[in-house]
């Protein structure tokens, strides 16, 4: 649930500039609606009701939706001031590299990994168990800025944003499906104690 809430603003992003672009007006006011420039202002009224909402329900953000929702702030608003979009291609690969580095210092300076934090809830795994797998997340954000930076500067607008809103997101998917052999052997399903009482009888 909580990676489809973050999703909905690249959601909203895809939609508008999707869009062919017309202008209309609002208040006596013309605005282009649709289109690159266009998306980039609803990515950041999105990502700020978004996260703003979430704030008011939970009362807190983790810190990488606080990283998100700051990045999302200073990309796009240069983007939508000075109208050009590499302010906007430069935002998935540093916040990539920023959630890298957050992953490796979370293992110099805290008590548990990046990784255990936001998954040790729901998996007791050994610690080494976590090391592992918070290293191979470091690799894994740091490649994909590369990916995402290679994309946003040498492939066309069109398949850019595609690869930004898709393909990242089937990457993920895939990277941690890789991982769920590492984690399924501590993953505790509860008993049906009841279930068991019964077919005891």
């Amino acid at each position: 649930m909580k990676q489809f809430i973050d999703y909905i603003p690249l959601l909203v992003f895809f939609s508008v500039w999707a869009m062919d672009e017309r202008v209309i007006n609002v208040a006596g006011y013309d605005h282009t609606f649709g289109g690159m420039f266009s998306a980039a202002e609803f990515l950041l009224a999105a990502s700020v009701l978004v996260y703003g909402s979430l704030f008011v329900y939970q009362k807190r953000l983790d810190k990488f939706q606080w990283i998100t929702l700051a990045a999302v702030v200073l990309f796009c608003l240069p983007t939508i001031i000075f109208k050009n979009i590499v302010f906007l291609k430069w935002k998935a690969p540093i916040v990539n590299w920023i959630f890298a580095t957050i992953f490796i210092a979370s293992r110099k300076f805290g008590d548990k990994p990046a990784i255990e934090h936001m998954m040790g809830h729901a998996v007791k795994a050994p610690k080494e168990v976590w090391y592992k797998l918070n290293t191979m997340w470091v690799f894994y954000f740091i490649v994909l800025g590369a990916i995402n930076l290679i994309v946003a500067f040498t492939l066309s607008e069109d398949l850019w944003i595609k690869f930004k809103v898709f393909g990242n997101l089937i990457l993920t998917f895939g990277f941690v499906f890789l991982q769920m052999p590492i984690l399924a052997k501590y993953i505790e399903v509860e008993d049906d104690g009841e279930a068991s009482d019964e077919e005891s009888v």
